[in-house]
C-alpha cells in the first residue's frame, strides 16, 4: 500500500517524540541511581570535613560521562520499551498495520534514535571518560591537600590520603603540629613502611599538587626479602605524597587513558602482560558499551509491542532485567579477557552480538504476528511468594 511521504513523516516524528521524552526522564532517573552511592560521601566531604559545595559539584560534574556511558543506552532501552508498550496498548500498532504500515517500516525513526544515542555515547566514552576519570583524581587530591590539616583528629586513624594511614597522640590544628605519630605506608605494596616519631608537621608544598609530612626523630621499619628486616632512624624525615606516586588509585590507569594512549601503553615492551590485557579490555569497552544503543534498539521494539497489556511497570521491570544479564554479561566477559581467555575482541563484543541475535529473532517473530508471553505481575508475584 503506497504512503504519502507526509505521512510517513508524522509517523516517523511521533515515534522520534515519543521515545525522546522518555528516553529524557530515564537519563535523569538512572544517573540519579548511579549517583546516589557517590552522593554520600561527596556530602559527607561538605558536612564534616568542610568542604566547599562549588568542588563537590565540580567533582559530580567530572564523574557524570563515567556515568553517561551506561545511562545512555540503559534510557534509550527503557524508552523504547515503555513507548512501543504505549502504543500497542493504545491499539495505535494496530491501527498503523491495518493502514499496511509493518513493523519494520516502523524501524527507522528508532534507528535514528539509536544512532544519535550511540554517537553520543561514543563521544562521551571515547573523551569524555578519560577526562572525567583524571581530572576527578586531581581535583580530589587538591581539594584533600587543602583540607588535609582540617580533617585529622588526634587519637584517630586517619586514612583519606590514599596509601597512608596516620596516627597522632596529639594534634594542634593551629600550628599543624603532630606529637607522637604513627604511619603505616602502603604505597608500594612490595615495600610498605612503618613509621615512629616523636613529631611532626604535615601540609602542601607550595605551587604544587604535592602533600608533605615533615617528621622529627624517629625510625623506619621495613621487612626485606628473606625474612630481613630493616631500621633506619633519623632526626627529620620528609615524606612528600603526590598524585603521580600515589597508590591506591591516584596514579594514572587504563581508566584515564586516551584510546592514543591505551595503544601505546599496549605496544609498548616493557608493559606487563596483565596491564596490556586490562588495556585491551578497556579500549574494546568503549566502543561496545556505546553501541548497545543500536542492539537494545532491535531489541526492545518487539518486547514493547508483545507488552501491550501489562503496563508501565512489568516494561520498567523487564527493561532492568534485560539491563542486568546485559552488564553481567560484559562482566563476566571482560574478566575473562583480562584474564587472557579470550581474545577482547571477542570477549567484549560478544554480549552485543548475543543481543542483537535475540532481538532480530524476537523481531522476526512479531513482524509475523507470532506472541511472546511475557511475564505478567502475577507471575513476579509468584516468584517473589517461593523465593520466601
Amino acid at each position: 500500500m503506497y504512503h504519502p511521504p507526509s505521512m510517513k513523516r508524522i509517523i516517523n516524528l511521533y515515534i522520534i517524540r515519543e521515545i525522546a521524552s522518555l528516553f529524557m526522564l530515564g537519563i535523569v532517573v538512572f544517573t540519579l541511581i548511579l549517583l546516589m552511592g557517590r552522593l554520600i560521601k561527596l556530602t559527607e566531604m561538605v558536612i564534616s570535613k568542610g568542604v566547599p559545595f562549588e568542588d563537590v559539584a565540580r567533582m559530580i560534574g567530572c564523574l557524570m560521562p563515567s556515568f553517561l556511558v551506561f545511562t545512555l543506552p540503559m534510557a534509550f532501552l527503557l524508552a523504547v520499551l515503555l513507548a512501543f508498550g504505549r502504543l500497542s496498548s493504545d491499539n495505535e500498532i494496530t491501527v498503523m498495520k491495518a493502514g499496511g504500515i509493518s513493523l519494520i517500516q516502523l524501524m527507522p525513526p528508532v534507528l535514528l534514535c539509536a544512532i544519535v544515542t550511540t554517537s553520543l555515547a561514543l563521544v562521551t566514552s571515547i573523551y569524555g571518560v578519560p577526562w572525567g576519570n583524571s581530572s576527578f583524581k586531581q581535583l580530589s587530591f587538591q581539594i584533600l591537600k587543602q583540607n588535609v590539616a582540617a580533617t585529622i583528629r588526634e587519637k584517630v586513624f586517619w586514612d583519606d590520603m590514599p596509601g597512608i594511614v596516620l596516627y597522632a597522640d596529639h594534634y594542634d590544628e593551629n600550628t599543624r603540629r603532630l606529637t607522637d605519630v604513627l604511619i603505616h605506608d602502603g604505597r608500594d605494596a612490595q615495600k610498605p613502611l612503618t613509621i615512629f616519631a616523636r613529631d611532626g608537621l604535615i601540609g602542601g608544598v607550595a605551587g604544587s599538587d604535592d602533600a608533605r609530612i615533615v617528621l622529627y626523630n624517629g625510625s623506619i621499619h621495613k621487612a626485606g626479602t628473606k625474612d630481613e628486616y630493616h631500621l633506619v632512624n633519623f632526626k627529620e624525615y620528609l615524606m612528600t605524597i603526590s598524585r603521580q606516586n600515589s597508590g591506591a588509585g591516584i596514579g594514572l590507569n587504563e581508566l584515564d587513558m586516551s584510546l592514543s594512549e591505551l595503544e601505546r601503553q599496549m605496544q609498548h615492551p616493557g608493559t606487563a602482560k596483565p596491564v596490556r590485557l586490562k588495556m585491551a579490555a578497556e579500549y574494546h569497552s568503549r566502543f561496545a558499551l556505546p553501541f548497545a544503543s543500536l542492539v537494545f534498539a532491535v531489541l526492545a521494539m518487539p518486547l514493547g509491542i508483545q507488552n501491550r497489556r501489562s503496563g508501565k511497570s512489568v516494561g520498567f521491570s523487564l527493561s532492568i532485567a534485560i539491563l542486568l544479564a546485559y552488564y553481567i554479561l560484559m562482566s563476566l566477559m571482560k574478566t575473562m579477557v583480562e584474564k587472557g581467555a579470550v581474545p577482547a575482541i571477542i570477549g567484549l563484543w560478544t554480549p552485543n552480538m548475543i543481543f542483537l541475535a535475540a532481538g532480530w529473532l524476537l523481531l522476526r517473530m512479531a513482524s509475523q504476528e507470532r506472541s511472546l508471553s511475557l511475564p505478567s505481575p502475577e507471575m513476579f508475584m509468584k516468584l517473589f511468594r517461593k523465593g520466601d
